[in-house]
């Protein structure tokens, strides 16, 4: 197949209360694309990706931090990080956010 389609990624996931929830909606040798579902509060602590990645919000709002800026992340946010960068984030209200690793 030369293509891969996602119609609405906002809908791959729905926010659960008190939870983090992904669903990975593509993989394959270079790709990996996440979709997270981010009550709001929940938060990821500070870490790194072995590989290159690029953060979307899709809906909602995230504080996210990346090698130490702060970043007031709504819908249309778009966010390249090199492999290694530290990074966290808190969901602000209830959020969805699409991940893509890149391994190159």
């Amino acid at each position: 197949m030369t293509h891969f389609l996602v119609a609405d990624a906002t809908k791959a996931v729905s926010v659960q209360p008190g939870a983090i929830v992904s669903k990975v909606i593509h993989r394959d040798g270079k790709l990996n694309v996440t979709v997270f579902g981010l009550d709001a509060g929940e938060e990821l602590t500070e870490h790194r990706a072995s590989s290159a990645a690029i953060v979307q919000v899709l809906a909602g709002r995230l504080r996210f931090t990346a090698d130490g800026e702060e970043f007031d992340a709504g819908p249309g946010f778009w966010l390249h990080m090199t492999s290694d960068t530290p990074h966290a984030l808190v969901a602000v209200e209830p959020t969805v956010m699409l991940l893509t690793l890149i391994r190159c």
